[in-house]
C-alpha cells in the first residue's frame, strides 16, 4: 500500500517540485534548464519576478483563506445543527439521513454548473424568486459582480458540503454513552447546558477531524471557483492560479511553483491544526 501511495502521489509531487526549479514550458518539457528559485522569487533588471512577487498570487491566497474560514465555519455550525436533529429518534429518520446526503453525492462540477444557471441574472430562478418576494428590485449578477461572486461561491460550497460535516459529526454523536444524558435528564439540566458541558466536549475529536478534512478540501478549492466565476481575479483561488500559469500561459515552471506553494500551505495548516488539537486534547485530559 505504501508503495502504491508513493507511486500515485509521491512521484507526481516530486516531479512537480522538480519542475518548479526549471524553466519548463508545456511544449518543451524535456528541454528545460535548472533555474533554482527564480520561479518563486527572483530579482532581475530592477524588478522582482516569480510567484511570490505576483500580486495576483497573494490575491488568490487571500481569496482561498477567506473562502476556507467562512465556508468551513458556516458548514460546521449547520452540520452540527443537522447532525443533532438527525440524531434524534423520529419516524422516517433513515429517509431523512439519505436525503440530506444528496447534495454531497452530486459531483462538484455538476452542482457548480447547476447553481451557475440558478444564479444567472437573466434566467436564474434565484433572482426570480427574490424579486417575487420583494427582496430585490432588479436581477443581480451574483457570479459576475465582484461584491457578490465570492459569497455565491461560498453559498454553493455550503449547500454541497454541509452534509459531509453533518455525517462526520453524526458519527461522533452516535458513539456517545446514553447514561450521561439520562443522568443529566434526572438532574434537570437544561438541554443547552447539556450540549455545551457534555455533548460538545465528547465529540471534540470527531469535530476536529471533520474540520481538518473540510479545511484541507477548501484550501484546494478549484471546481466551484472556476465554473462559477470563470477564474476572475477577484475570486481566483490558489489552485486556479496554478492552473492558469500551467495551462493558459503554458509555463510549467511557474505553474509547478504555484502548485508546490499550495502543497506547502496545506501542509502547514495540517501541522498547525494537529499541534493545536493535540494541545487542546492534552489540556482536556489533564483537567
Amino acid at each position: 500500500m505504501l508503495l502504491t501511495l508513493l507511486l500515485v502521489a509521491g512521484w507526481p509531487l516530486a516531479r512537480t517540485i522538480w519542475f518548479s526549479f526549471t524553466d519548463a514550458r508545456l511544449g518543451r518539457i524535456g528541454e528545460n534548464a535548472f533555474v533554482g528559485f527564480d520561479n518563486y522569487l527572483a530579482y532581475f533588471d530592477g524588478q522582482w519576478l516569480g510567484v511570490l512577487a505576483d500580486g495576483l498570487w497573494w490575491q488568490s491566497v487571500w481569496n482561498t483563506v477567506w473562502f476556507t474560514l467562512v465556508s468551513v465555519s458556516i458548514e460546521t455550525v449547520l452540520g452540527m445543527i443537522i447532525a443533532l436533529a438527525l440524531n434524534q429518534v423520529f419516524p422516517g429518520r433513515g429517509l431523512f439521513r439519505a436525503i440530506v446526503l444528496i447534495p454531497w453525492a452530486i459531483p462538484t462540477v455538476i452542482s457548480a454548473r447547476m447553481w451557475n444557471w440558478m444564479l444567472h441574472d437573466q434566467f436564474g430562478v434565484v433572482n426570480d424568486l427574490l424579486m417575487k418576494l420583494g427582496l430585490i428590485a432588479a436581477p443581480i449578477a451574483w457570479t459576475a459582480n465582484a461584491d457578490t461572486a465570492m459569497w455565491a461561491v461560498v453559498m454553493v460550497d455550503v449547500w454541497k458540503t454541509t452534509p459531509f460535516m453533518a455525517l462526520l459529526i453524526l458519527a461522533g454523536l452516535q458513539m456517545l454513552p446514553d447514561d450521561l444524558y439520562e443522568a443529566a435528564r434526572v438532574d434537570g439540566v437544561h438541554p443547552v447546558r447539556v450540549f455545551f458541558r457534555i455533548t460538545l466536549p465528547l465529540i471534540r475529536p470527531a469535530l476536529m477531524v471533520a474540520i481538518i478534512f473540510r479545511s484541507l478540501d477548501a484550501l484546494r478549492v478549484f471546481d466551484q471557483v472556476y465554473v462559477l466565476t470563470s477564474a476572475a481575479s477577484d475570486t481566483m483561488s490558489m489552485s486556479v492560479y496554478a492552473r492558469q500559469e500551467l495551462v493558459e500561459f503554458q509555463d510549467v515552471g511557474l505553474g509547478s511553483a504555484a502548485a508546490t506553494l499550495v502543497f506547502l500551505v496545506i501542509a502547514l495548516v495540517i501541522v498547525v491544526t494537529l499541534v493545536a488539537a493535540r494541545l487542546r486534547l492534552g489540556e482536556a485530559g489533564e483537567r
